[in-house]
């Protein structure tokens, strides 16, 4: 489905065993989201984007995002014309936000829920 745009959650516990090499020590993903060919893993400890790059998505880059660095973050709901919604991260010391595009299969105020649970502490 991912590869008509439909973005949708990938199971914790799933994401948990496919990213285990990138965690750390007793680090524990609590939400993931799948992005077309990319992956948004939140976790206890950091925010961490996986970007899959070239034809084949065989080139990976992984962003580490430690929340604390998160400055402000902000979404932008789907329209009627406009069925994608935006998430918007400022990250300190950057002045261009990292932006993520999610489609109709993610409910974009979960996520943002899920960023404010971890970014306000």
């Amino acid at each position: 489905m991912a590869l008509f745009g439909n973005a949708h959650t990938v199971d914790p516990a799933q994401a948990q065993q496919d990213y285990a090499r990138l965690l750390g020590h007793g680090e524990q993903v609590h939400a993931a989201y799948l992005l077309i060919r990319d992956t948004i893993l939140f976790t206890d400890r950091r925010l961490i984007l996986v970007d899959k790059q070239g034809i084949t998505g065989k080139k990976v880059e992984y962003h580490s995002v430690p929340y604390r660095s998160i400055t402000h973050f902000a979404v932008e709901t789907a329209g009627t014309f406009d069925l994608d919604a935006e998430l918007k991260i400022w990250i300190s010391g950057t002045p261009t936000p990292i932006e993520k595009t999610f489609t109709k299969g993610v409910d974009i105020y979960e996520v943002q829920a899920i960023l404010t649970q971890f970014v306000a502490r």
